[in-house]
């Protein structure tokens, strides 16, 4: 363990952590887990939770607020989309909250959620589901190592 090297640029991370909602449900944690590691900057974490690491040592715990703005963004109305029903087969079972697949125009693909529907209209959003949502970020930090390059 490298006590004295802090996180910031050119560190190498392992954690574990946790993300709750303000209601206090868990959206994702990996203290049962296998630790994560990442690199400041390799993009595998958000740039909000990074920077709200910066300073913190091995073996340091902390939770840390993140903004929706700093988290997963904020929901943006050009987002939600409405299709026809007939997009979707008869057979095909829709419910609000169900997740889909859309191929996009590279041929990737982008997931929604139904928020609505009828027999001619589905309302899609494509925002990330946690956009909009403040983010309690606990972590638990194992290790902070120089990042070496490959």
């Amino acid at each position: 363990m490298n006590k004295e090297l802090t996180i910031g640029l050119d560190t190498q991370v392992e954690l574990h952590f946790s993300l709750k909602l303000e209601n206090g449900n868990v959206v994702d944690s990996n203290f049962d887990s296998s630790p994560a590691t990442f690199v400041v900057g390799d993009g595998n974490l958000l740039p909000g939770f990074e920077r709200s690491l910066f300073g913190l040592v091995a073996g340091d715990k902390a939770e840390r607020i993140i903004l929706p703005e700093n988290a997963f963004g904020l929901p943006n109305e050009n987002n939600i989309q409405v299709v026809d029903r007939t997009r979707f087969s008869k057979e095909f079972e829709l419910s609000e909250g169900l997740v889909v697949t859309f191929a996009d125009a590279s041929g990737g693909e982008v997931p929604g959620v139904v928020r609505s529907f009828d027999d001619d209209k589905v309302t899609i959003d494509f925002n990330h589901p946690l956009s909009g949502k403040t983010i309690l970020f606990q972590v638990q930090i194992l290790n902070v190592m120089p990042a070496t390059s490959h």
